[in-house]
């Protein structure tokens, strides 16, 4: 197996970085910062900047005398300093709207907290304008909220979020208040960011159907403008525009995905021209839900079902396809690269997400037997020949609930987080990780000219320089959101693979970008160009007008 691509891990909290990164075919670990604050949710906002964010419950980083929970990291010092925020980001979801901004649905306060002066997010939002400082480190940069004038129409903790067709952002469920492990409060409707509707929630029959493992649904924006979600074993495709939910086939052998039944899933790389969308769902738990959950058990296998579904009539006819990961796993994660394929990384052989809730913790964890070797999903092989664990090492730290995780512009991949206990601790059984990325070691193709703005069907022509030894016959470019990572998902996570031809002396390349806004829906993404399974560093860029959102269609329409 021939891979370029880079894993990284680090413990927990003030603890070492550990990055597991892939050199020529060869996996090695080397040690490479530490950070702050756990990373219970990870997102890129610029080519060489993330942003963490955590519960309030002890964190060591500090800013204006108190603790912080949320920590904005520069991927190139590997340091990172503390961003002051106003209610506490326990739990909740994010993604970056069409003008480039990062909206984050806040979250819950929890019950008890002894570290102020955090106040309640249950209808909280927060904004991270794109920031450019001169330094390039992030100095500067701010998080924006306003708790007075700037909330959602009701309390959610543990919704979901996704950008769609016009750039704003669709928000998906949750529930109302605390609940140790089922979903008791349900908050069955979507509601959107911004407002649609008069600022008033629309109730999802669906989301009724779902309870009570239906926190965190996974929600996908097609390319026709609709979205896919699937929570608990069920599945919809809901049109935003109509209204209405369309009930798809339920997921196989009563396999549930969604918290505290975490599976993963991704909607699979697109392609042209016909753009036609598949969705992989991976790993979970097929124990009743009419079972309590101190009746359950953190040594309850977890299920190594992966289903898939092609969302065309014919597909979805023909229902969701099972193939089986090599091992069983809770919390999982799937990160798309740039090749295609998918990694799925992480999680527990047994057991169940949430924390001190079933009748046999392993300390405060409802889950045990961290599955440490990460697995490659090729979505283009043969049923049966897709999963491969080939040259991948086991990892050494334990990633169980409350991990985050991203793939950065360098290819590397940013692991961080882990930490099921109410607040941080050290000497426990599973403890907190916290992460860093790497830089490409080995010689890949470069690309330089990219427009930092692409408008939807343009043809973009730049400039190219590929190592000798790479095959170009196998050539693709790939434009890419890389996601909002919380509790095993990445909201808005999407490849789209674009037409590309190599000029004759393989020092120029010309893609076209993608026909429409529903194709890749408006906002920052990253080309990035693959030779021989040799990445390039990903370029951002701004696909479609940067507007403020809901914007107009744009582009072309895809062929009927």
């Amino acid at each position: 197996m021939r891979s370029f691509t880079f894993l990284t891990f680090l413990l927990l909290s003030i603890s070492s970085l550990f990055v597991l990164a892939a050199s020529t075919g060869e996996w090695t670990i080397v040690q490479n910062g530490t950070t702050g604050i756990t990373a219970l949710e990870v997102i890129l906002v610029s080519p060489t900047l993330i942003l963490m964010m955590d519960r309030v419950l002890g964190d060591p980083l500090q800013i204006d005398g108190h603790q912080a929970w949320v920590e904005l990291w520069n991927l190139e010092t590997n340091t990172g300093f503390a961003l002051n925020a106003i209610t506490d980001t326990f739990c909740a979801s994010g993604a970056i709207l069409s003008n480039g901004t990062m909206h984050r649905r806040s979250a819950l306060n929890f019950p008890k907290r002894t570290y102020p002066p955090d106040g309640d997010g249950r209808q909280g939002l927060r904004l991270f304008g794109p920031c450019d400082a001169p330094d390039g480190v992030g100095e500067g940069c701010t998080l924006f909220e306003d708790p007075a004038t700037l909330h959602l129409a009701v309390n959610r903790w543990y919704p979901s979020s996704l950008r769609i067709f016009d750039g704003s952002l669709m928000i998906i469920g949750g529930t109302n208040n605390a609940t140790p492990f089922y979903n008791m409060f349900p908050e069955n409707s979507f509601e959107f960011f911004p407002k649609k509707d008069n600022g008033q929630v629309r109730p999802s029959p669906f989301l009724e159907r779902t309870v009570p493992s239906n926190l965190f649904p996974r929600g996908f924006a097609l390319p026709d403008g609709k979205v896919f979600i699937v929570a608990n074993n069920q599945s919809i495709i809901y049109d935003v525009e109509a209204k209405t939910e369309t009930i798809l086939p339920s997921l196989p052998n009563g396999v549930h995905v969604t918290n505290p039944k975490d599976g993963t899933a991704t909607l699979l790389p697109l392609s042209p021209p016909d753009y036609i969308p598949e969705v992989l769902v991976c790993g979970g738990s097929n124990t009743s839900d009419s079972i309590p959950s101190a009746n359950l058990s953190s040594q309850d296998p977890a299920s190594d079902q992966c289903t898939r579904i092609t969302l065309t009539p014919e597909g979805i006819e023909q229902g969701w396809i099972v193939e089986r990961m090599p091992e069983g796993r809770m919390m999982p994660e799937m990160i798309l690269m740039p090749n295609g394929q998918i990694l799925i990384t992480d999680g527990a052989g047994t057991g169940y997400a949430a924390l001190d809730s079933v009748g046999d913790t392993i300390g405060n964890s409802n889950a045990d037997h961290p599955v440490l070797t990460p697995v490659l999903y090729d979505p283009n092989a043969a049923l049966g020949d897709r999963f491969s664990s080939e040259g991948l090492p086991n990892a050494e730290i334990a990633r169980m609930y409350h991990s985050g995780i991203t793939l950065t512009p360098s290819g590397s991949i940013f692991l961080a987080g882990s930490n099921p206990n109410p607040g941080v601790v050290e000497n426990a059984t599973f403890n907190t990780p916290i992460p860093q990325p790497s830089f490409h070691s080995t010689l890949s193709p470069t690309v330089s000219g990219v427009p930092k703005q692409l408008a939807f069907n343009q043809n973009v022509t730049v400039d190219v320089d590929i190592p000798t030894d790479l095959d170009t016959s196998n050539l693709q470019v790939a434009l890419m959101d890389m996601g909002f990572s919380s509790h095993a998902f990445h909201s808005s996570s999407r490849l789209v693979f674009m037409d590309a031809e190599l000029s004759s002396n393989k020092k120029s390349l010309t893609f076209t970008a993608p026909p429409n806004n529903r194709v890749f829906p408006p906002g920052i993404g990253y080309v990035f160009v693959t030779v021989d399974d040799v990445t390039s560093v990903g370029a951002q860029v701004m696909m479609g007008n940067g507007a403020n959102p809901p914007v107009e269609d744009q582009g072309v329409p895809l062929a009927a």
